[in-house]
């Protein structure tokens, strides 16, 4: 086939006339938007739990039973030292200070004899009520029954000591955590507003001088908290629990968990 190819043959039309221009978009802005992470559940209350002693119905074994105890509340296990050679009448008296959620009104107990080239036994156990009276404050001591091969409630008793306190709500402030992870995503800002950026940096802002944070104000320390961590450490001296509290800022958590070391101690 032969002939002359038209003018326009391979030829791109411009989108555009010639000496048109297109108008160039501006670069968009971003500002970071911060997702935080959902605020977890905070425990209604602390349960503590003394662990005092046990009498047993029977001695399993040769020699004299190792007994020690484990304690399930909740999602949350607990086991008490080991009362070597206590036989039937181990006493640990060990204190257990368990943060519960709503809907906890049982505990589960387990008794093992603590076997040195064998498995442990579980020797007695039983499901223990948390009485309404402890939620209402009370500090109550008792004994309860516990089941076995002796059969149920025939296997020996348990003496425990309970004790609760509700734990105060966190401040609103309190529920951003400085270390928790956060995800930035950024979102579009319209040319020609101003962008703000967190916590005041930016291009065109001073970057502020390190100025030494406020100190949180001490909580006045309330008698009331005093005689509540007294009911959970008896044998630990008022001055020590007074002296603990003002340490820790009045803070009653916190001063619970230096108690708590200084008995595990």
């Amino acid at each position: 086939m032969t002939g002359d190819l038209p003018d326009d043959f391979l030829r791109i039309s411009p989108a555009v006339n010639q000496g048109q221009t297109m108008p160039v978009q501006p670069m968009p802005y971003y500002q970071p938007t911060v997702f935080m992470q959902p605020y977890q559940q905070q425990p209604l209350g602390r349960l503590s739990i003394t662990l005092q002693q046990a009498k047993l119905a029977k001695n399993y074994g040769i020699t004299r039973m190792d007994p020690y105890c484990r304690i399930t509340v909740g999602s949350h296990v607990f086991e008490s030292p080991t009362a070597h050679n206590g036989s039937t009448s181990p006493r640990w008296n060990k204190l257990m200070s368990i943060p519960i959620q709503e809907g906890v009104t049982n505990i589960y107990v387990e008794v093992f004899d603590e076997r040195a080239f064998s498995m442990d036994e579980r020797i007695a156990w039983g499901l223990i009520p948390i009485k309404e009276e402890v939620f209402s404050g009370e500090t109550l001591e008792d004994w309860y029954p516990l089941s076995g091969k002796q059969g149920d409630d025939k296997e020996g008793m348990i003496n425990l000591v309970f004790a609760y306190r509700k734990v105060p709500a966190p401040p609103p402030q309190a529920m951003i955590y400085p270390n928790m992870p956060v995800m930035m995503v950024p979102q579009p800002v319209v040319p020609g507003t101003q962008v703000v950026y967190p916590g005041g940096y930016g291009p065109g802002q001073p970057v502020p001088t390190g100025q030494p944070p406020q100190q949180p104000q001490q909580r006045p320390i309330n008698e009331q908290d005093i005689a509540g961590l007294k009911d959970m450490f008896p044998n630990m001296e008022e001055g020590v629990i007074r002296s603990v509290l003002e340490a820790s800022g009045g803070s009653v958590d916190a001063a619970t968990t230096h108690l708590l070391s200084m008995t595990d101690s």
